[in-house]
């Protein structure tokens, strides 16, 4: 999983060396904070909208079994949890309500079949897109009124604990994958 604090010293990196690569005349654009939280975005979306594709339906109900994996969430429970946090952070930082259902990390009871996993799944990151599009240097880290925390209450810490969050569940994801003899498309 992706620390807080590494990806902040990766969004400094990148920064920097793509702001050193305009100044010694290459043909990119000076790179900045809604570019690089949006190039994350993509590289996770890539790995987890492939990776939700390839299990097949009728393993979306695998859990591990036995011992430290009694009551783990399930290979289509991961999928919803994921997304309802992306659309309960990415709402938050957009100022408007996620989907109805949408609470405590939880989606709405009717997301039941594989279709309608990848489209809460498609549809939390199209949010999150929109969030860290939304992204500024006046508000990305204006604190957010009724939001407790420190990061956590501006636009700039919920896209980042969005793309935390994602990429710890993409490693379970993937060993649920692996765990059903599925190479995760992302490792082909």
């Amino acid at each position: 999983m992706l620390s807080t604090s590494r990806l902040f010293v990766l969004l400094a990196i990148a920064g920097t060396s793509q702001a050193g690569l305009a100044q010694a005349g290459a043909s990119r654009p000076p790179y900045d904070l809604r570019q690089a939280l949006e190039d994350r975005l993509i590289v996770i979306e890539r790995q987890v909208v492939p990776a939700a594709e390839a299990m097949p339906e009728a393993n979306y109900g695998y859990a591990p079994q036995g011992g430290a994996f009694a009551g783990v969430r399930t290979f289509g429970e991961q999928l919803k949890h994921l997304a309802a946090a992306n659309w309960q952070l990415g709402s938050k930082a957009l100022g408007v309500d996620p989907p109805s259902g949408t609470h405590d990390e939880e989606a709405p009871p009717s997301v039941r079949s594989k279709a309608e996993i990848l489209d809460y799944v498609r549809g939390s990151f199209a949010c999150l897109h929109r969030a860290a599009a939304a992204i500024d240097q006046q508000n990305a880290m204006q604190p957010i009124p009724g939001l407790s925390g420190t990061w956590q209450r501006t636009r700039l810490g919920l896209i980042i604990d969005a793309l935390a969050h994602s990429s710890d569940h993409y490693g379970q994801i993937v060993e649920y994958l692996r765990a059903n003899s599925i190479v995760p498309p992302a490792s082909r």
